[in-house]
């Protein structure tokens, strides 16, 4: 029951936000938002804990000020993602801007395959969609599979119509499909931020611990392709801004878990880069590091 409960909520939302005046949804958008801050619930507090690691000389004020800027920026994320599909070619060409992005049609014009990887900043869906609308390229991504199963479908479905191929993120197969479009020259999108599994690999952020998928850096290793962070932010009111950063190489020496630890390391390094500039846009309303994920199970 709260499975259904849940997608039909989420059905709601697609379908009421959708339809409603562009004004009108972004209100609803800050007043949830404001209305959940205020609550202090679980997300909000963690959300301050997060980035009280980022503004490590912020005062209690000051943290308040920034979650509350963070949940608005999380639902100026949903309203936008909820209506994307509406929005015409023009609409996102003019709603996105990209620093250096010469990094990324060079080396899909050299034919060699590059993976974007990036953190859970601004909205990554309209990055997506302006790659698909605006570059006029496809890309692949992996989605994790959400509860009920029906919600997921949704979210496959969502990000397919939208001109993404969506792979479940299932080990193995996804890894291979991802390898075979990276050799074929084409782009593989991933949010590469947060990884709780015991596979993930350890990395210095922001002075303490934490883990990031190493995938980025393997299907670089394993088929040659272009491995490049990007970080997104919001600026003005209708614009998107974001910035592909330097290539990160993989190592010529070294094992494979060597190159591996090392490369996903420098992909935390662009990510607090561009949290550190614009930590309102930041949306990691969960445990990320080590020590709470620890005085979590103690």
């Amino acid at each position: 029951m709260r499975d259904k409960l849940t997608d039909a909520l989420y059905g709601l939302g697609w379908g009421a936000v959708t339809k409603m005046p562009e004004p009108m949804a972004a209100r609803l958008g800050r007043t949830i938002a404001d209305t959940a801050w205020k609550r202090r619930g679980e997300g909000v507090l963690r959300l301050e804990s997060n980035l009280a690691r980022v503004v490590p000389d912020a005062g209690a004020e000051r943290l308040r000020e920034l979650s509350r800027a963070g949940m608005r920026s999380y639902m100026r994320y949903w309203m936008e993602s909820f209506r994307l599909p509406t929005w015409s070619r023009d609409r996102v060409k003019r709603s996105v801007e990209i620093q250096d992005l010469h990094r990324l049609t060079d080396g899909l014009a050299s034919g060699r395959g590059v993976i974007l990887a990036l953190p859970h900043l601004a909205n990554w869906d309209l990055a997506g969609v302006w790659v698909t609308r605006a570059l006029g390229v496809p890309f692949t991504t992996v989605a994790e599979r959400l509860r009920p199963e029906s919600l997921y479908d949704r979210f496959v479905a969502y990000r397919e119509s939208l001109g993404m191929e969506v792979l479940p993120h299932s080990g193995g197969a996804a890894f291979g499909t991802l390898a075979r479009r990276l050799r074929s020259g084409g782009l593989v999108c991933l949010v590469a931020d947060r990884d709780l599994s015991a596979s993930g690999v350890e990395v210095e952020y922001f002075g303490e611990t934490a883990r990031m998928p190493g995938g980025p850096a393997l299907l670089a290793q394993h088929t040659g392709a272009l491995l490049l962070p990007a970080t997104l932010w919001y600026g003005e009111e209708s614009v998107m801004h974001g910035r592909v950063h330097a290539p990160v190489a993989v190592p010529e020496s070294g094992t494979r878990a060597e190159k591996t630890s090392s490369m996903t390391q420098a992909l935390a390094d662009a990510y607090a880069t561009g949290i550190a500039e614009h930590p309102e846009d930041w949306h990691m309303l969960q445990r990320l590091w080590l020590a709470d994920l620890e005085e979590r199970r103690t």
